[in-house]
């Protein structure tokens, strides 16, 4: 018997930002959900803006794969994984050792398809997805602003200051053009 999917299935099961005071909780399965759907869509205008060719699909699939590891060690806060260097490298390995696990729980034929999902090694996709994770964690302060939680107030600055450090015109673009919609209500974007 092989219990990937069935892993991958518990997704929904492992809440984020759990540091913070939150106005609705969101899942690693949501979260990766809208880290595809960003990824993606930073893929497609770096290839129609900005002359290049990363294939969108493969970004998205790496994205909706990117947290899975995050089904057997959990969501570590973004200021504990970061907080030093033996910290961040000691979870990288840990991350590993979970996706070698959830690798072990496909058939050995499927695996080969799956390594480079769990674990990219292709540098614009890697990329694309990093940046889209921190695009979706400042989406998610902004939502949590915009229902009046201060708790998210210095985690949209500094998630703000990360997404200003990266040298990607896709993002850029993609922070011009649609970021500001998500501080609209639903009548206000009519």
């Amino acid at each position: 018997m092989n219990h990937f999917f069935a892993y991958m299935g518990r997704m929904r099961f492992i809440n984020r930002w759990a540091l913070m005071r939150n106005s609705y909780t969101e899942n690693i399965q949501e979260h990766s959900h809208q880290v595809a759907v960003l990824a993606h869509a930073l893929a497609v205008i770096r290839n129609r803006y900005f002359g290049g060719q990363v294939d969108p699909g493969a970004v998205a699939v790496a994205a909706l794969f990117h947290d899975a590891s995050e089904i057997l060690t959990g969501d570590m806060p973004t200021p504990i994984k970061y907080y030093n260097p033996d910290i961040r490298d000691a979870y990288k390995q840990v991350e590993s050792v979970a996706n070698d696990k959830l690798l072990g729980m496909l058939p050995e034929e499927l695996r080969p398809d799956y390594e480079d999902i769990l674990q990219p090694v292709d540098e614009d996709i890697e990329t694309l997805v990093k940046a889209a994770d921190k695009l979706s964690a400042y989406i998610k302060c902004v939502e949590e602003l915009k229902a009046g939680n201060d708790e998210f107030k210095k985690a949209a600055e500094q998630t703000a200051a990360a997404l200003d450090s990266y040298d990607l015109p896709e993002l850029d673009y993609f922070r011009e053009h649609f970021l500001k919609s998500f501080e609209l209500t639903l009548d206000e974007m009519e």
